[in-house]
């Protein structure tokens, strides 16, 4: 009985360790689409870089750029490359690979800064919705209230509660036992087809993804929207057409970029696991990978302080 005990035992830790790794689908399995695929997103990588870094340098270098909204927003752009770094690469690899493997520590590596970083992103841009609520709303006082120390607890706070948040779920996913199909049909490692793929019950990590995911991803959406909400009522009773359109001009680059991000990330997450389908791809692209190099292009389109801190950086690159 002993041995049959420890036969048992044995088996189940075997059964356990079996998938050391796993295999992403990516996008397409047609081989024709490959090259294409590694050519467009190798693209999209290097202008990711390439913008947010430039994002980052004029706000370092121009005096002008030097205030609390440029300092929130050079740290969103640095988060920015690190997101999508934590993603793309490994997508480029796999495109020109014949096995399309990750390391199951890779794996979870990979959902740890995804969760961390995409947080992080979150966080910051809650962040800049109270910087853009402070200086329409409370203008006379912005400088004393969004004063230096409490912007650096502030992106401190951003990065650094989101890694609990992900150490969380990564510690859950690693109990659970995967002894079947090793295929995951996505191009990442994520929380819901890893879930699905789990021959153990899944019933507390979908619970706390539901809960405390929920809470993680809603709560700073809704201090943006109460930030918004104070804005538009300040707004709507400032007298002069010019006016209202100056203090919106300020805020139209942040909404647009709220609306892509939260928009596609709602769409992904708020959902239970077993509605999860290859075609939440798409919006998981948005997030990760469309979002991250749309973003410079946005700010400085939109912002006339930091088109002229680019066009600065620019000539004294020439010079």
């Amino acid at each position: 009985m002993v041995f049959i005990m420890e036969t048992k035992s044995t088996e189940r830790v075997n059964q356990t360790r079996s998938v050391s790794e796993f295999i992403l689908l990516g996008l397409s399995s047609q081989p024709e689409q490959q090259k294409p695929l590694f050519v467009l997103f190798l693209v999209i990588y290097l202008v990711t870089i390439a913008g947010n870094l430039l994002i980052i340098l004029a706000i370092r270098t121009d005096p002008h750029l030097q205030t609390p909204m440029y300092f929130f927003l050079s740290f969103l752009s640095f988060t920015d490359i690190c997101f999508t770094t934590t993603v793309v690469p490994k997508m480029l690899a796999n495109f020109l690979s014949e096995r399309k493997t990750i390391s199951y520590s890779g794996c979870l590596t990979q959902m740890y800064f995804l969760y961390a970083l995409g947080n992080s992103d979150s966080c910051l841009l809650a962040v800049m919705a109270f910087d853009r609520y402070v200086a329409i709303c409370d203008p006379f006082h912005y400088v004393t209230t969004m004063n230096p120390r409490l912007c650096v607890l502030l992106v401190s706070f951003s990065c650094s509660f989101p890694h609990l948040h992900s150490l969380l779920h990564v510690l859950l996913l690693n109990r659970l036992t995967f002894c079947a199909s090793n295929v995951i049909h996505h191009f990442l490692c994520d929380l819901s087809p890893l879930m699905k793929l789990s021959c153990s019950s899944t019933f507390v990590n979908e619970v706390v993804l539901l809960m405390e995911g929920a809470v993680v991803l809603v709560t700073p959406f809704v201090c943006i929207a109460f930030s918004y909400l104070r804005i538009l009522i300040a707004v709507l009773k400032i007298p002069s057409a010019a006016g209202k359109r100056k203090a919106f001009s300020t805020c139209g680059s942040h909404l647009t970029v709220v609306s892509l991000f939260y928009g596609s990330i709602f769409y992904v997450y708020l959902q239970p696991v077993s509605t999860y389908t290859t075609q939440d791809h798409m919006a998981t692209i948005v997030y990760t990978v469309f979002s991250s190099m749309l973003n410079p292009f946005i700010y400085s389109l939109r912002n006339k302080d930091l088109k002229q801190g680019l066009r600065k950086l620019m000539n004294r690159k020439t010079t």
